[in-house]
């Protein structure tokens, strides 16, 4: 599983905000692959490509195992409470501290969220208001890796 992080720079980190929307998705290895190959190409020819931020599974099982509903809800308590250090979420959440960090670390490795240093805090941020899961029933996925662009 491959993932971006976010840009460490506050105003790079604004720019992630304005694009609300992440949309996670479901291709082979071989999808992904063409449709950069096919951005790249357009890029090359001065065409426009679509920049909305993606982060791309080759399998379903990759996907639930990396978003199922216990993570998908510390995002949104995130998003919602929007605690201004790692203990508070993990209280905001009413899980152990260990098991959040590990958690938010985990999905800030992937580009879903980044943290905010204050001295030794660390505050989770997710960047993005809405998240986006496309599935496509057509997609013959055999990998387990993941990819983002």
């Amino acid at each position: 599983m491959t993932g971006s992080t976010l840009p460490s720079h506050p105003m790079e980190r604004e720019q992630f905000r304005a694009a609300s929307t992440l949309v996670v998705t479901v291709k082979s290895s071989d999808e992904f692959h063409d449709d950069v190959t096919d951005d790249i190409g357009s890029l090359e020819h001065g065409d426009s490509v679509d920049t909305t931020p993606t982060l791309s599974f080759t399998s379903y099982e990759d996907l639930m195992e990396t978003l199922p509903p216990r993570t998908l809800e510390l995002l949104e308590a995130v998003r919602r409470e929007v605690p201004s250090r790692i203990n508070e979420t993990a209280r905001v959440v009413d899980c152990d501290v260990t098991n959040v960090h590990e958690e938010l670390s985990r999905l800030a490795q992937l580009g879903i969220l980044f943290f905010e240093e204050d001295g030794q805090s660390k505050r989770p941020v997710v960047w993005f208001d809405k998240l986006v899961i496309t599935l496509s029933f057509e997609t013959g996925t055999g990998d387990t890796a993941a990819a983002a662009s």
